[in-house]
């Protein structure tokens, strides 16, 4: 079996991986763009120099060697023909393959606002040569602009922010981290964020972007007419998914990106995918364990991805610690939310007919391990005849007379 791997990140690893446990003697090859494994979750860490590019590798030091991969290093793909099992490399090699995985991920998407995309002192943040390219800018450069108030563009903030620049943030949504988290816990970051100088501005668009005669960004002009200057545009506003390359391939895609099943098959019995790649904005153990799961169905193992949540994120933005699980912001009356507030610790869970739809903890993640329980053991939080915030390890500790552990209130 000849299997290839497309893309050197979270899923494409994950999954060389996994083809490697299951199957000890099948020739692997990886085929990437980036010269080196790193985690494009810490890349914020590389920017403020808490880390190197080294610590950033998420990999053993000797990966290649240890699961015997063929790594084709800085070398994109420009096509794949499904009916010849080909992969079509940008040199005009041809690579064949029994099983393909698709991994290639996402890039920075520009949006179309006038003057943006064409302006010389824009960039994304996505991949190391951003960080390089940011690095260098910040010796020279002092008020940056971050279009974006979600994951990425609060990681690029805190980066940008031990480089001793002057940051401004703009989202279009009314808080940071719409997706993610409620009003109440946005406004615990917001306040931080402002005391270390960030100004915010949300509910906004940018409307157009003002050129000098060389072509950079030297102010935006907003929906309202407000006009804020700065020497650097970061957009962190949204991603598209990388599959131009799959052009005439046949294989299916959605509006979003490349479509896969919950088995990581494609349109094509012998391709996967995993990742970014879809366009439904994975976080890193999502794209993980979709990695893992589509190299279990290439090498015959099977297996489905299965998770409980589309969304779930844990983050530590300025030393305050937070996870937030599916919908935190229920639009209809039908749900019901639970809060408690203890001094910074900020809880709420969300249910209905007795189901965790959606959940967030701030400040104190203790009860996470509860939570968890809570959701793996399908419970029905309605009928929980404790406060829901009081369930404690021991409530799961009966045991049955096949020695399983079950919950008992």
């Amino acid at each position: 079996m000849k299997y290839v791997v497309i893309g050197a990140s979270a899923a494409g690893i994950s999954g060389i991986r996994e083809l490697r446990r299951i199957d000890p003697n099948s020739e692997i090859i990886l085929i990437s763009k980036d010269k080196t494994i790193y985690s494009r979750c810490i890349l914020h860490h590389y920017l403020g120099g808490i880390r190197n590019l080294k610590e950033l590798n998420f990999t053993e030091d000797n990966f290649e060697e240890l699961y015997r991969v063929e790594w084709i290093k800085g070398m994109a793909c420009t096509g794949v023909n499904p009916k010849e099992k080909k992969v079509i490399l940008e040199d005009k090699r041809e690579i064949a393959y029994d099983k393909l995985l698709i991994a290639t991920g996402s890039h920075t998407y520009i949006p179309p606002v006038k003057n943006l995309k064409e302006a010389k002192n824009v960039i994304g943040f996505r991949d190391i040569e951003d960080v390089e390219r940011l690095k260098e800018e910040a010796k020279t450069r002092k008020n940056f602009l971050v279009l974006g108030g979600g994951l990425v563009g609060l990681d690029c903030i805190t980066g940008l922010m031990e480089l001793g620049v002057n940051v401004t943030m703009l989202e279009m949504g009314a808080w940071l981290l719409c997706r993610q988290l409620d009003e109440r816990a946005a406004a615990t970051y917001q306040e931080a964020f402002s005391k270390k100088g960030v100004k915010q501005y949300y509910n906004v668009k940018v409307a157009e972007a003002v050129l000098d005669e060389a072509g950079e960004v030297t102010a935006v002009i907003l929906d309202d007419g407000t006009k804020i200057s700065c020497d650097y545009v970061v957009v962190a506003a949204g991603v598209a998914s990388n599959i131009e390359f799959l052009e005439g391939s046949g294989l299916k895609t959605t509006q979003s990106g490349l479509f896969f099943d919950e088995s990581g098959k494609t349109s094509d019995a012998d391709v996967y995918a995993a990742g970014d790649v879809s366009g439904m904005r994975p976080i890193w153990p999502a794209a993980v364990k979709e990695g893992i799961i589509a190299a279990s169905n290439m090498a015959g193992e099977g297996g489905k991805l299965t998770d409980f949540f589309a969304t779930k994120a844990t983050m530590n933005i300025l030393g305050i610690p937070c996870m937030s699980l599916g919908d935190v912001n229920p639009k209809d009356d039908a749900h019901i939310v639970e809060i408690r507030e203890d001094g910074d610790s900020y809880k709420k869970i969300v249910h209905c007919n007795g189901k965790i739809t959606g959940a967030i903890l701030q400040g104190d993640l203790a009860y996470g391990g509860i939570l968890q329980q809570l959701i793996a053991n399908k419970i029905d939080v309605s009928k929980v005849k404790k406060p829901i915030f009081d369930v404690d390890y021991s409530d799961f500790f009966h045991m049955k007379e096949n020695f399983e552990f079950y919950y008992e209130d």
